[in-house]
């Protein structure tokens, strides 16, 4: 059974024409499967690698790579803690513990109540806010640990 819609297997189909190498299609595909599901099961590793006729240990590869990718299932909402020197020397360590405090979770993990799945991220290219985060694909920052759970109260109601 595939785990992609027809919509879906379509777009990964078109994304390869835009490309003069199936391999450069890889990632916009995966993001593709991953809007659909959520997340990247097994399957969709497959199909995606049957869509783009690459091999399927190339496509997990990449998949894991990259830290936007879940091979697991994921909270409603993806928190990014960005970890590069401007937000270290801003306050992210305070953020970090923070939230760990918050969520109850460490980095890498989601909430038991499935709301929030928490990682770090070495750069999320937006020094001027330093220390930052992204939630799902908003930036937020300068923050204060209160301005953070202001944050978590307004996406956990979402």
């Amino acid at each position: 059974m595939a785990p992609l819609p027809d919509e879906a297997r379509d777009e990964i189909r078109r994304l390869q024409r835009h490309y003069e190498q199936r391999q450069s299609a890889l990632l916009p595909a995966l993001f593709v499967a991953q809007r659909e599901l959520g997340w990247l099961p097994p399957q969709a590793l497959q199909e995606v690698a049957d869509l783009l006729d690459l091999p399927l240990s190339e496509v997990t590869a990449v998949a894991s790579f990259y830290r936007f990718f879940f091979l697991e299932p994921a909270g409603r909402h993806l928190i990014l803690l960005c970890t590069n020197l401007a937000c270290l020397l801003n306050g992210a360590e305070d953020l970090r513990r923070h939230l760990e405090e918050r969520l109850g979770v460490r980095p890498g993990q989601t909430t038991p109540d499935g709301a929030f799945t928490f990682r770090e991220s070495e750069c999320l290219a937006a020094c001027h806010l330093a220390p930052m985060l992204m939630v799902d694909r908003e930036r937020f920052g300068p923050l204060t640990p209160r301005e953070v759970d202001e944050l978590l109260e307004r996406y956990r109601a979402r």
